[in-house]
């Protein structure tokens, strides 16, 4: 199958993030860090092993450190380099994105993920595109999207990044009506936002990777709300199944961390340091000894 290839990606980032405040009454929770790295940074990564070239930020006011944190720091990096530190000048150079690589869009009002990514539609054109949410880290061999581009390739239309979830947590996701189970990949026959547990079609719950058609956008400019008084990216999703483009779930290969929680973003925490050569060590032991404490305290 002949598709077009990924080139777009869009990062809705126009959340306030008031799980985590007060931290994020003055820094975008995009720029918290897992281990020394900013979560908005991981997703980065991710889209571009995935091929992508063009960077679609959905914004609103407060997010200026997220610009200011992929352009280039001439002083800080003039530092670096007189005092010999080219390892870490390396690890900035990651940081910087190409002049004009990077495009800001802005949401004035939340409405939802359908709406922020409606406001990028003149950026997105006639083109399919990707959704990242940054608040879902997932640590995997090869990255969640380059795993969704490839199977796209075979299957075209729209995907979703799925996996299975407790049945008393699929109120907390859009969850797929499965039409048909081919292992790594099903299609949908429905998409159901938040159902409660006992409503709930199956348990495979959709996470922040997509993979779109322009023909979503369209969907979207119905302004249709959904669960939640909001205007639903899944529901938009949902409109294509049964269409021309086929809607599909795609089960991942790797673990995702819900870093849009306390509890998920420590747990990422404490898995990315464990998996660092550099701080394994000497972070293993600590935790060991902070189990064999509360142990003997019991």
């Amino acid at each position: 199958m002949k598709v077009k290839k990924i080139t777009k990606a869009v990062f809705p980032v126009a959340g306030m993030g008031t799980r985590f405040l007060p931290a994020t009454k003055s820094i975008p929770k995009e720029i918290m860090t897992l281990v020394d790295r900013p979560l908005i940074q991981y997703a980065i990564d991710e889209a571009r092993a995935a091929g992508i070239k063009e960077f679609i930020f959905v914004t609103s006011r407060g997010k200026s450190a997220l610009e200011d944190y992929f352009d280039v720091a001439p002083e800080l990096e003039s530092s670096l380099r007189k005092a010999g530190k080219k390892q870490l000048l390396e690890v900035l150079k990651a940081t910087n994105m190409d002049s004009g690589a990077i495009a800001y869009v802005r949401q004035n009002r939340p409405m939802g993920l359908g709406h922020a990514v409606w406001c990028a539609r003149r950026l997105i054109g006639d083109e399919p595109f990707a959704v990242l949410l940054p608040d879902d880290v997932i640590a995997a061999e090869k990255p969640c999207l380059q795993q969704m581009v490839e199977a796209y390739a075979e299957t075209g239309g729209n995907m979703v990044a799925t996996m299975e979830v407790a049945p008393e947590k699929t109120s907390a996701y859009g969850v797929l009506d499965i039409a048909d189970d081919m292992g790594a990949i099903v299609r949908a026959k429905g998409m159901v936002e938040k159902p409660k547990a006992e409503d709930a079609p199956s348990n495979l719950a959709v996470i922040g990777r997509y993979i779109l058609t322009p023909r979503v956008l369209n969907n979207l400019n119905k302004m249709k709300q959904g669960a939640g008084g909001e205007i639903q990216l899944t529901d938009a999703i949902a409109q294509e199944i049964g269409g021309d483009d086929s809607v599909y779930g795609f089960r991942f290969r790797g673990q995702r961390y819900d870093c849009g929680s306390k509890a998920g973003y420590l747990q990422a925490t404490v898995a990315f340091g464990l998996a660092r050569p550099d701080l394994q060590a000497e972070f293993s032991d600590y935790l060991n000894d902070i189990i064999g404490q509360q142990k003997a305290a019991q």
